[in-house]
């Protein structure tokens, strides 16, 4: 397997340096979190990493002939190609491989195509199209696109489709910018998993505390001008980055008083003949007494802040029967919903369920095919869209007028401190609404939602493009706001600190639910959101309904198919063997942790090897569960194709 070494890695952009002199070795079976403020680097080490980008100095070696798997946002694939053949374009070995055989045939070369075609089925090429589909699937791209052109999908879903790609590719390593962004919560819990079970090396860039915990063995950290490695997930991360910090400010001040004492005492006995020896001594002490300098963190935490101008009554909000469809699809039908002031609901679902439907239909921004909507006493809503282009009609305006165009009668000082606290100072209130980031421009609607007082929030994915602390930021401004708060998110960690009701949107109706999102997985067991249950059925359906439609198939070519079959099966068996050892191990492992006076008596090494195989195993399980998954459905595909149950 395959590892990364980086050696005195250096990057700087004119006069600023972002990190330098980083030595770091990343290792196989490991998952490292890459985590900093936005505009630390982490993008640019990720570049780096991936060749796209070259270093100011210092080197990165990958071995050669290394299969990378990286996730570029910016890059773009063909409209009209079919979406599972874009998927499968992701192995480069096989389609390579195919095109080579193809050119052979053509040729008239059948003795080299047939070497080709014995390399093709060692890479595993006939189940490429099954696999690809898989992940798609995954990624919660429906079955029924997968033979459409691109051109049909959505953004968002375009690019899970490039995220497929990657993944298809079988990498050795793999570099992953945001690769939650556009996904629903049950396409980044399919995500973790295939991460759990991935078994070369992942760096992998995310602001969603949730996905991190649960994907992430080291943490990365891009800081003070430099990258620091820490153990364990992004809640261990946070724990032992702030006793690092504590323990060097508490050392610094340490020796500040000891170097104070030691001035205190030259100063006051350095003219008196019995006390100057010791004075010049302490002199010469001082000379050799260093303070370690900390250099200034990037992390910087915008100060959000929602007060209402005036509270609304009771009854926030009465809605019946709300609708909505777009051409012949349906998405929203029979939307009842009673809201109370001072609630806090997060609205989730799977994408294309019309989530932010709902938020843009109560916020006015969109009409409504049927239904009533009433609000209560005294209301007044702000309104935070994911697509923020919709609040900025004139993107030309700098972000000092566009802000004080929301309160005119405000004099500079009031408005320059409302954008001090959103992070914009100094020439940074001139710059345009259109040069901003995704981060900015976040920002700068919080800050808008703070002067226009609302005591109702509707929140479409405020998340999105906010790195950790203005995450942290916003979290603590909603809990402090004493109005109503409804909000779309697919970052769990956001739900769970904050939602006190769960609506759920789903295909056949919404699931209201009067309690906090852990609450809700627990008294749903959590099944719904398990993406294999999900596949299992669609796969049943997919079998159910062209176990009816058997092919013809010649002589030679259902021989093939029925040899192919009882392989198939047998490796079937065999997985599910040695998923059964490895859960009966991993069950007995836990089962030593219960017994009486386990910890007492056995050594804290002899524990941590434990806790490391139990790891271990557990990666393994899903690995293996994974790849029984992509067996299961060429099984399913071939007994369709022969026409058997």
């Amino acid at each position: 397997m395959t590892s990364i070494g980086v050696t005195k890695l250096e990057k700087s952009y004119g006069g600023r340096t972002l990190f330098e002199d980083v030595s770091l070795q990343l290792n196989p079976g490991c998952r490292y979190g890459l985590v900093g403020a936005n505009g630390s680097g982490k993008s640019t080490f990720l570049r780096i990493l991936a060749g796209d980008e070259p270093a100011s100095d210092g080197t990165v070696n990958i071995a050669k002939g290394t299969r990378l798997g990286v996730l570029r946002q910016d890059r773009f694939l063909a409209e009209d190609a079919n979406v599972v053949d874009l998927a499968m374009q992701g192995d480069d070995e096989v389609t390579l491989a195919a095109q080579e055989r193809d050119r052979l045939l053509e040729q008239g070369d059948a003795l080299g195509a047939s070497e080709i075609d014995e390399r093709l089925r060692v890479l595993g090429a006939s189940t490429l199209r099954s696999r690809a589909g898989s992940i798609l699937a995954g990624l919660g791209i429906p079955v029924a696109q997968h033979e459409k052109p691109l051109r049909q999908l959505s953004g968002g879903m375009k690019l899970r489709v490039l995220l497929a790609q990657v993944l298809v590719g079988r990498p050795d390593v793999l570099l992953l910018d945001e690769p939650t962004n556009h996904l629903d919560i049950l396409s980044i819990r399919w995500l973790e998993r295939f991460l759990q079970g991935f078994e070369g090396c992942c760096v992998v860039i995310s602001h969603d505390q949730r996905f991190l915990d649960n994907v992430a063995t080291h943490v990365l950290d891009v800081d003070f001008e430099d990258i620091w490695l820490y153990k364990g997930n992004y809640t261990v991360f946070e724990r032992d980055k702030a006793a690092i910090i504590e323990r060097k400010e508490a050392e610094n001040a340490r020796i500040e008083e000891i170097i104070a004492e030691k001035k205190a005492f030259i100063e006051r006995f350095r003219a008196k003949a019995t006390k100057a020896r010791q004075a010049q001594s302490r002199m010469k002490q001082l000379e050799k007494i260093e303070v370690e300098e900390i250099k200034p963190t990037s992390r910087r935490e915008p100060r959000i802040r929602f007060v209402p101008e005036r509270a609304s009554g009771r009854d926030v909000l009465g809605s019946e029967g709300i609708a909505k469809s777009y051409g012949p699809k349906r998405v929203l039908t029979g939307v009842d919903l009673t809201v109370r002031r001072g609630e806090r609901i997060g609205v989730i679902g799977a994408n294309g369920l019309g989530k932010s439907t709902l938020l843009r239909i109560l916020a006015g921004k969109l009409e409504r095919d049927a239904g009533k909507i009433t609000w209560g006493h005294e209301v007044k809503i702000g309104y935070f869209p994911q697509d923020h282009k919709e609040l900025f009609p004139n993107p030309k305006r700098t972000v000092l007028d566009y802000l004080w165009d929301l309160c005119p009668l405000e004099g500079t000082s009031f408005v320059r401190g409302e954008l001090g606290r959103a992070l914009f100072s100094g020439d940074d209130v001139e710059k345009n609404i259109e040069t901003l980031s995704g981060g900015e421009a976040a920002r700068l609607l919080f800050a808008r939602l703070s002067v226009e007082k609302p005591n109702v929030l509707l929140l479409d994915e405020p998340t999105n493009h906010l790195d950790m602390e203005a995450i942290h930021a916003l979290a603590k401004a909603v809990k402090a706001f004493e109005g109503t708060v409804l909000f779309v998110s697919h970052n769990r960690w956001f739900v769970s600190e904050l939602a006190s009701r769960i609506v759920e949107i789903r295909e056949d109706g919404i699931v209201d639910f009067p309690g906090t999102y852990d609450e809700y997985l627990a008294k749903c067991g959590d099944d719904h959101l398990d993406t294999s249950a999900v596949l299992a059925k669609k796969k049943a359906a997919d079998a159910a309904a062209s176990s009816g439609s058997k092919t013809d198939l010649g002589w030679e070519e259902t021989k093939k198919k029925r040899n192919r079959l009882k392989v198939l099966k047998d490796k079937s068996e065999k997985i599910t063997a040695s998923i059964e050892v490895a859960e009966q191990r991993v069950a007995a492992i836990k089962a030593s942790y219960c017994e009486d006076g386990f910890f007492e008596r056995t050594s804290s090494t002899e524990v941590e090897k434990l806790h490391a195989e139990e790891q271990s195993l557990g990666a393994k399980v899903e690995a293996m569960l994974a790849e029984w998954e992509a067996v299961e459905t060429e099984l399913g595909e071939l007994k369709a194709a022969l026409g058997e149950s």
